[in-house]
């Protein structure tokens, strides 16, 4: 569905641009290229789609005129879309895209798991498993399970799991896992998802265990606690209490 969103975006803004150089022929094809961007991001906005899409847009028609003028090869053009589309499955599928957690995310995820003495965890959008290799190396006491839909960086977590007998790195969609298992879970998603992923917590998360959200709260619903971390994004995770 985003992807025909994307592409009606695009569509829509060169009929408009076309339409504006019948007007004013003087217009050069720098002018139409940077107007066509703006106004594809505009519609994006309208079809609400979210706003990771907008740098694609912008992106995407100045990209195709540069590789024109400096003749890349026509095959370089698939490559590339091939590894952003296994790099970004999940915002092709529109889903969640992917975001990388710092190195104090892993250690305030340590720490939170020592305190509540888990014995299970689950990370639901693992990417390149940041935050699971630290833990997993911390607490080799502890069984982890890491998610990825998306084939490269579920490939690059697997290898960078390879040598941790406590990890599983499994590629599937967290909306297909049963959480009953896990004692702490953490999720790096992103906000159009969250409601979603507040009410399979309350239906599957036994009382008492914890879910820690980085970066994007829980709509609806008050943490038990926040804490802002010391990094460059100033990350605040959410903790919130099954009950």
């Amino acid at each position: 569905m985003q992807l025909v969103k994307a592409l009606l975006s695009q569509l829509l803004a060169c009929v408009c641009v076309l339409g504006l150089r019948a007007a004013f022929p003087s217009i050069s094809v720098w002018q139409f290229v940077v107007i066509q961007a703006g106004l594809a991001a505009l519609f994006s906005r309208g079809f609400r789609q979210p706003y990771w899409w907008l740098p694609i847009h912008f992106l995407f028609l100045p990209a195709i005129l540069l590789g024109l003028t400096w003749q890349i090869p026509a095959w370089l053009y698939l490559l590339v879309l091939l590894l952003l589309t296994l790099l970004f499955w999940g915002t092709v599928k529109g889903d969640v895209p992917l975001f990388l957690s710092s190195s104090a995310v892993s250690g305030a995820l340590i720490e939170i798991v020592s305190r509540e003495g888990a014995q299970s965890v689950i990370d639901i959008g693992a990417g390149l498993a940041t935050v699971v290799v630290p833990l997993a190396k911390a607490r080799p006491d502890v069984a982890i399970a890491a998610l990825e839909r998306a084939p490269l960086p579920w490939l690059l977590a697997a290898w960078r799991c390879r040598n941790l007998a406590n990890v599983r790195v499994g590629r599937s969609s967290f909306w297909d896992q049963d959480l009953r298992q896990f004692d702490v879970v953490f999720a790096f998603l992103s906000p159009p998802v969250m409601a979603k992923i507040g009410e399979k917590i309350r239906r599957e998360m036994r009382v008492g265990c914890l879910f820690v959200s980085s970066s994007f709260p829980l709509p609806n619903s008050e943490a038990e606690s926040v804490l802002e971390l010391n990094d460059r994004r100033k990350t605040k995770l959410y903790y919130y209490r099954i009950d």
